[in-house]
């Protein structure tokens, strides 16, 4: 990035994220506005996908079944309607891209979790 467009959308950029990696099963709570009241939904389903690195436009595809319906929803990850994501279990895959999980039901559709603790170490980066 150039030095000017970098200065440019520095401020907007969030700093407190966690290391969300494909296989992570997360927890994304999302500001929503109906006429007058806002309110905050939570998401709660698999990271298939993580594109665009650490730039503004960064975004995860996050999947959940809901009665065996499978639904996706993309997230842009520095929007200011995004409130905080929370990794609740880390997933053990060999993939960058898990898009081979939309086909699979039952047990194929289940990840490994990783032996490793989610550390504080691992939300501040």
């Amino acid at each position: 990035m150039t030095t000017k467009i970098g200065t440019f959308l520095k401020p907007f950029l969030k700093e407190a994220l966690p290391n969300i990696r494909p296989g992570d099963t997360v927890c994304v709570y999302q500001k929503i506005k109906e006429g007058d009241k806002e309110k905050i939904q939570a998401f709660e389903g698999q990271v298939l996908a993580r594109k665009h690195g650490k730039e503004i436009g960064a975004t995860i595809t996050v999947r959940k079944e809901i009665s065996g319906i499978g639904t996706e929803k993309i997230f842009p990850l520095h929007s200011p309607i995004i409130e905080k994501i929370e990794i609740l279990k880390r997933g053990k895959v060999r993939r960058a891209k898990l898009y081979y999980l939309r086909g699979a039901k039952g047990k194929g559709a289940k990840l490994k979790s990783s032996e490793k603790e989610i550390g504080l170490e691992d939300k501040g980066k």
